[in-house]
């Protein structure tokens, strides 16, 4: 009677453990293309929707310009072409249709730019005029609401060396409010703080009703975890927390039920369980999640990963990006529109 015993732990072990890396598959993933995905772009990175999911808008490149591309006639403009910049790295939809751009003042040089120099700026997408500074800099991305003009971000040491400690990092969530035309934030307030090895913080989507924010805790040794803050309570909910992977929320579905997720899962061995090797999942926002199904295969062919996918306002189609695995986080080589439904 032991026999069954016996199988069914084997199973409940296999289930619990990531299975191993799938075969290489010659050529590219561009180039096999299944039915539900098509390719929008051949260039750019870091796709979002626009409120009335019309238009993408999408970088170019890392310190490049900001792009939007029309769905319906497909024609591709460029966003930040009317004035001179030291280049951005994201561009965001606000709710009323204004754009928010992530973009140092000046180009030093990468690693500099990137860990200090961000800041956010606020432009209207058919002005002739620059974009106005917030006056607020930020470490990595922001999170922005679907209906207020709500943003959550974190902040290190490396852009507030005089108020966040070595190894620390901060998020806060703040309203982006107009006087006389002219933006600025306000009701700035800080939502949780996070302290390395353990944790680094990086603000990622709101959902019900901008009462929760999901966030992402970068772990040292290039692994990440996908947790959830009630912004009332501040309790804290863990939806995916796995020793030997990395997880990274990416984008929330309208009804906030579910989260796209960069996962290594599937990759293979501990040596590629990081950034560099990454699909696109789809997990339930439930505590501890377990219903987590793969949605992309790019990780098939070696050297590729699929990346920054971003939920449509309907929720039937995320756009997301075709990568590499020896570039940095972020970059991108064209834009890819996946159908849900």
């Amino acid at each position: 009677m032991r026999r069954p015993i016996a199988a069914a732990l084997a199973l409940a072990t296999w289930l619990a453990t990531p299975l191993a890396a799938q075969p290489t598959k010659a050529g590219s993933p561009e180039a096999h293309l299944p039915p539900n995905i098509t390719q929008l772009t051949a260039f750019g990175e870091r796709a979002v929707w626009s409120p009335d999911g019309r238009r993408i808008a999408f970088m170019g490149k890392s310190f490049g310009d900001a792009f939007e591309i029309d769905l319906r006639t497909r024609l591709v403009r460029m966003l930040t072409a009317h004035f001179r910049h030291a280049g951005f790295l994201r561009v965001h939809y606000l709710p009323n249709g204004d754009l928010l751009l992530i973009g140092a003042r000046d180009f030093k040089d990468i690693r500099t730019t990137r860990d200090r120099d961000e800041e956010l700026w606020v432009m209207k997408p058919d002005a002739q005029s620059p974009p106005v500074a917030l006056g607020q800099k930020l470490s990595e991305g922001v999170a922005v609401s679907r209906s207020r003009l709500r943003i959550a971000w974190s902040n290190t040491h490396g852009q507030y060396p005089d108020s966040v400690a070595e190894g620390e990092s901060v998020m806060y969530v703040a309203d982006v409010v107009y006087e006389n035309g002219a933006p600025r934030l306000a009701n700035r307030t800080e939502v949780l703080r996070a302290r390395r090895p353990a944790c680094t913080l990086e603000a990622q989507d709101f959902r019900r009703d901008d009462r929760e924010l999901v966030y992402t805790c970068y772990r040292d040794g290039g692994k990440a975890d996908v947790f959830g803050i009630d912004l009332a309570t501040h309790a804290v909910t863990t939806y995916r927390k796995v020793d030997g992977e990395y997880n990274e929320g990416e984008g929330v579905s309208p009804d906030g039920a579910w989260e796209l997720v960069e996962s290594s899962r599937d990759q293979g061995g501990p040596e590629r369980q990081n950034a560099s090797y990454i699909d696109l999942w789809k997990m339930r926002l439930v505590p501890n999640s377990t219903e987590f199904v793969r949605m992309t295969r790019w990780g098939d062919y070696e050297g590729y990963k699929a990346s920054n996918p971003s939920v449509s306002p309907d929720g039937k189609f995320f756009a997301f990006q075709s990568a590499r695995s020896r570039d940095p986080a972020g970059v991108g080589y064209g834009i890819f529109l996946y159908r849900l439904k």
